[in-house]
């Protein structure tokens, strides 16, 4: 009797071990790691999409997952540290928003999946070996960020005839935007139109590069897509209301805070659709089988009282092709 009480707990112990493993493992709280350069005030919208898409399939923040968020990286140097710190942190994810962050991330791991919207092309980059299929540990959505540059260039040609000087504001400190510089270049000569570059490698270099704008007197801008820049919306959109100069943008939230026009993707829903791709990778999903994709849905925003501030009159054409116009 002893010796059949002995080999019950025996045989017990043994199928409890790994049944125990199992619970450990299935009670385990996934954590997802944000990355992000700019402020709160710039990405919480955005990465807010992502948790709101999150809970709609059933993740909820505090019960079955949890996030570390590291969103508000000022500075494109910074970006290799903080990635690197969420590699320590073991998260699960890294969900990253633009090139240059999901670039840090990539370096960082090669193992843990990462998650992005970028706005170059990722296999130009390295990220992906195809946008069918990734095959490494990187998928999401490409945005077509720089292309957009020419879309923008035409929106603001449609608005001023006679317009023929634009100036850029890139950052060479970014990877992507050159390509953005290089595309606007082109566009521009396709409408008969000179561009003058200029620099902004930190928010302080903002003043002194709107002063060398005024200095070539261009009659309009446009900014290679950024998120220093998204990060420093509003002083952006001051400036050029300062030197009067009308302005189109990547996104909407330049137009809310005063800026003439803006044309995009829209974010929010790029990062509901994000909110898929971690949903996938947790339940089991490898990110280099989950193809890349683009985003479905761009609005046009107007700001009529930044318009009329200009003396500007927006072409009737444009106004009715616009998603929302703001009065």
């Amino acid at each position: 009797m002893n010796r059949r009480v002995f080999m019950g707990a025996l045989v017990g112990g043994l199928l409890a071990a790994p049944l125990a493993a199992e619970a450990q493992k299935a009670g385990k709280v996934p954590r997802v790691g944000l990355l992000g350069l700019g402020s709160a005030e710039s990405s919480s919208p955005f990465f807010e999409a992502l948790r709101q898409g999150l809970r709609e399939r059933g993740w909820v923040e505090g019960q079955n997952i949890a996030f570390e968020d590291r969103t508000t990286v000022r500075q494109y140097s910074r970006l290799p540290d903080v990635a690197a710190e969420l590699v320590r942190l073991k998260v699960d994810v890294i969900v990253t928003w633009g090139t240059t962050p999901a670039l840090a991330a990539s370096k960082a791991t090669g193992t843990i999946p990462i998650v992005t919207t970028a706005g170059s092309d990722p296999v130009e980059t390295g990220l992906a070996a195809s946008l069918a299929r990734p095959g490494g540990n990187v998928t999401g959505l490409t945005n077509s960020g720089r292309e957009l540059v020419g879309k923008r260039i035409e929106l603001l040609k449609e608005t001023l005839p006679g317009l023929s000087r634009i100036a850029v504001l890139w950052n060479p400190e970014s990877r992507t935007q050159l390509g953005s510089l290089r595309n606007a270049e082109a566009a521009a000569r396709s409408l008969g139109l000179h561009v003058q570059p200029a620099e902004v490698r930190r928010p302080e270099d903002l003043e002194k590069a709107f002063a060398s704008i005024a200095q070539k007197r261009p009659e309009a801008l446009v900014l290679a897509p950024s998120n220093m820049f998204r990060a420093h919306r509003a002083r952006i959109v001051e400036l050029a209301a300062r030197h009067r100069l009308p302005a189109t943008f990547s996104d909407r939230g330049f137009v809310e805070a005063g800026g003439l026009m803006s044309y995009g993707p829209d974010e929010k829903a790029i990062f509901r659709q994000l909110a898929n791709y971690v949903d996938r990778i947790l339940k089991g999903a490898k990110p280099g089988d989950l193809p890349i994709e683009q985003p479905t849905k761009f609005e046009l925003v107007i700001n009529m009282k930044t318009a009329k501030a200009l003396g500007l009159t927006i072409p009737p054409s444009l106004l009715a092709r616009a998603d929302e116009v703001i009065q």
